[in-house]
């Protein structure tokens, strides 16, 4: 199963400064764990390197990524062109 998703990130931006970029990698990770109803969830190197580019406080509002499901459970996101 293949699906692309907008993920929104809006939400993270109410935390405090110096913790902004994890929590939006673990937003990503509940995001696709509850809509892909995986029970693993690997995030591609692009999916890090978008969101820390412009640092650990001014992180995206929103991030697309696109999420493939194998059989086994295990979805794997890359970021979607």
């Amino acid at each position: 199963m293949e699906r692309v998703y907008t993920i929104p990130l809006r939400n993270v931006k109410k935390v405090k400064r110096t913790i902004r970029a994890p929590r939006a990698i673990r937003e990503v990770q509940n995001f696709l764990f509850k809509h892909m109803n995986a029970e693993e969830v690997k995030l591609d190197e692009s999916i890090n390197h978008e969101i820390w580019a412009r640092g650990i406080q001014k992180i995206p509002s929103k991030i697309t990524v696109k999420a493939v499901k194998d059989d086994d459970g295990v979805v794997e996101a890359t970021l979607a062109e």
